[in-house]
């Protein structure tokens, strides 16, 4: 597949705001990838966006979590976590949260009975119906400043872009380790993705 790329210009924003002289060499955030990508996500927040905001008052971080369960119940909350990036103390919130409001469901496991898998209800099912109409509409809208093409390219550099940053994160974790810092959970957690993602 060949891929003619186009002349990248820069948004009136970037336009607006010169580097400042009272620092020797200071970071050009407009050219900076993780910076870049970092401003798309704040605009794409579920809370962002006030259609979105007006079926719920859950907050960004469960709406994830539903959203989750939903697509791929019954599913566990390590699972959860990995899939969406999610520190698993943060996916607890969430499930205990969305628990309390009669959302969803925690079931045993039918093998594993020290696991629990998690389902929507017919209200979190019913919620999740409004959520992902939403959500398909303003993708679709999105999708259409992108030809096919670019679209597979988009997706391809995205999860390049994930997979290397799991890499680099999950390095310095572990070097971390090695010279004697105690891991934060998430750490550690990033360390187990990374093996996981690269025995699949």
């Amino acid at each position: 597949m060949t891929f003619k790329a186009k002349h990248i210009s820069k948004s009136a924003r970037s336009q607006a705001f010169t580097l400042t002289e009272y620092i020797e060499d200071p970071l050009d955030l407009t050219s900076h990838l993780p910076y870049r990508v970092a401003v798309v996500s704040n605009l794409l927040a579920l809370n962002r966006d006030w259609k979105i905001r007006n079926l719920t008052d859950l907050d960004p971080r469960e709406m994830r979590v539903l959203l989750n369960i939903g697509s791929y119940m019954p599913v566990k909350s390590a699972d959860i976590a990995y899939q969406s990036r999610l520190d698993s103390y943060t996916v607890s919130r969430a499930v205990k949260k969305l628990l309390a409001l009669n959302l969803i469901a925690s079931r045993q496991d039918e093998i594993k009975k020290n696991v629990k898998n998690l389902y929507l209800n017919d209200a979190g099912k019913l919620l999740y119906q409004k959520l992902i109409f939403a959500m398909d509409e303003r993708a679709k809208e999105l999708e259409s400043i992108l030809s096919n093409e670019e679209k597979a390219l988009f997706f391809n550099m995205l999860e390049r872009i994930e997979n290397k940053t799991e890499a680099i994160l999950a390095t310095q974790a572990s070097e971390l380790i090695k010279q004697g810092l105690d891991a934060p959970t998430d750490q550690k957690e990033l360390i187990r993705w990374h093996k996981k993602t690269n025995t699949n």
